[in-house]
This record gives C-alpha cells, structure tokens and sequence, in this order.
C-alpha cells in the first residue's frame, strides 16, 4: 500500500490538504470521500479512513480523503493567488454548503492529473448533502456513481430541537443580519451553542435553502414550511446511486425506516437508485464500519 500526505488548491487557489491510499501496482479508479460538518476533517477517524483504504486498494480502487473550507469550527487556510499567500479564515462557522463545489472541483482535478479515469464519491453525513448540491449545480460533471451514508436533516432537526417561534426568530434575525453585511459576524449562544456565523446558520436551517436536501422533519410531521419542491436534488440525479443508513441513526427521529422510505418513494421508478440500511448502526456505523465498508465496495464494483 502507497499513502500519502498531499496538498491540493480547491478552484478558488485555497489550499487543502488530503490523503491518498493507492495500491502498489495502481489502479485507474479512486473513491473521493467528503466529510461531515461540525468539527469534522478528512483525517478523522482513523479507523474510518484505515478500513476505507486498506479495502479498497486491496480491491485495485484508490481512496482519497481530505479536509475542505468546511473542515473543523474555525480554522485557517493558505490562499496564493500569482505568488502572493493569503491566510483566509474558513470552516463550518463560515461555510455556506455551495461553497462545495470549489473543494470538490479540486479535488476532482487532483485526482485527474494522478491520471485517474474512473471517479467515485462518498459522502458522510453533510458530506451527503454535498454529493446532491454539487450534482445539481454540475450535473455534467464526470463522476460515476456516488454513495450518499447517512445523509442529514439540519433544518428539520433544529426546527424540532428550537420549536416554531425560536425557529422563525432565527430565520429573521439572520436574514437581517446577513442584508446589514453582518453576516459572517458569529450569531449569539442562546441561538446556537457552537461557533457559527449568522450567513451559515441561515445556510444550514433554511428550509428552502440548498442545505435542505433530506427534509424528513417536515414531511413526517406535515409541517408546511418549505416552498421549494422537496427532494428537487435527490429526484434530478441520474447517475447509479447508494443511499445507506444506519437503522439507529440518531439524527433520523427515532424513525429511520420511515425516512428512507419517504426517499424511496420520492424516487419511485428511478432505477438508478439502490437502498440499504444497516442493522444496529448509528450515523457514524460505530463497531459496523467493516459492514460499511463491504456494501460500498459492492456497489462499486457492480
């Protein structure tokens, strides 16, 4: 096994870093993996990583992960633009979800110029989310299929954790705040308990926002909040798709059959689609990761 500890620009010349597992005599097919939100990075876990590379590249697939602009609470990255260093101040506490698109595009182009020909993503939780933004926004990209683990309900949950009023009191607090030019100012504790800006806190809750891409809250409970069409991303994607969950997902309201459901019937008839739920699996597959693993080499290798 070949690893490596690499650094890539994203399409605005940020500087991200990343890590590369490669078997020995190569292989043209490599999985991108894109990571949560929160305090995540594309190093953590270990153990994560290990058994995503070890068993693909013992199956002739390379597997790359890295950190991206959304990558720990607050953190610093390297922008050089003709030579000239720039220290850009980034992370989920300023990150809007479509930001994505330029990390992702990276790392696309990094893996191309590897000579890679055949081009896979993963995406872990918001990294779920990213899979269904990006392909909306650049549907003729060249990937060829993508595995959506655990994908989340950030709008939903925080609607239920806040109720209707701190709900709708936030909405506006960060509209007003992002149309004064105060948007990347950090919103107050009582409204959010980590660090996060006002611009990206109305990114991840606003039901009609690109974030919103599983709405489970409002369409298990029938609360008529969105005006943008649910599962207008999942519905548009064309290409062979997993969709895996945990059947103990704690961020699926106690009902994950029910969830995935609502999603299976949001796509009835696309045959591009395929579905598995794990048994006794959380939202990270703590102690099933192996199992993860195994269904999405499956799937690749189909």
């Amino acid at each position: 096994m070949k690893l490596e500890l690499i650094e890539f620009p994203n399409t605005n010349n940020i500087f991200l870093p990343g890590l590369l597992y490669e078997p020995e005599k190569g292989s043209d097919k490599v999985l991108i993996y894109l990571h949560g939100n929160g305090s995540s990075g594309g190093f953590y876990s270990v153990e994560v990583q290990n058994i995503f590379g070890k068993t693909l590249i013992d199956n002739r697939i390379s597997y790359f992960t890295f950190t991206n602009t959304g990558g720990h609470l607050i953190q610093k990255f390297d922008k050089i633009t003709d030579g000239e260093n720039e220290r850009v101040v980034a992370g989920v506490a300023y990150e809007l979800i479509k930001d994505c698109i330029s990390d992702i595009d990276g790392a696309v182009n990094f893996v191309k110029s590897r000579g890679y020909k055949h081009i896979y993503f993963i995406g872990a939780s918001t990294g779920a989310n990213k899979i269904c933004v990006y392909d909306f926004y650049k549907e003729k990209n060249i990937v060829e299929k993508y595995i959506l683990e655990s994908g989340g309900d950030d709008s939903g949950l925080y609607y239920s954790a806040v109720g209707d009023k701190k709900f709708m009191s936030a909405l506006q607090m960060c509209e007003k705040q992002i149309k004064d030019g105060k948007g990347r100012n950090l919103v107050p504790k009582y409204l959010y308990s980590t660090p996060i800006s006002y611009q990206s806190l109305y990114d991840q809750i606003n039901p009609d926002g690109d974030y919103n891409i599983f709405p489970f809250y409002w369409q298990l409970n029938g609360v008529q909040i969105m005006k943008k069409t649910p599962w207008r991303e999942i519905v548009k994607i064309t290409r062979p798709i997993l969709v895996i969950y945990g059947d103990q997902d704690e961020y699926c309201y106690e009902k994950v059959l029910d969830c995935v459901n609502l999603m299976k019937n949001a796509v009835t008839g696309k045959k591009n689609y395929k579905f598995e739920v794990v048994k006794d699996a959380n939202h990270a597959f703590f102690g099933k990761r192996k199992e993860l693993v195994e269904k999405v080499l499956k799937f690749l290798l189909e």
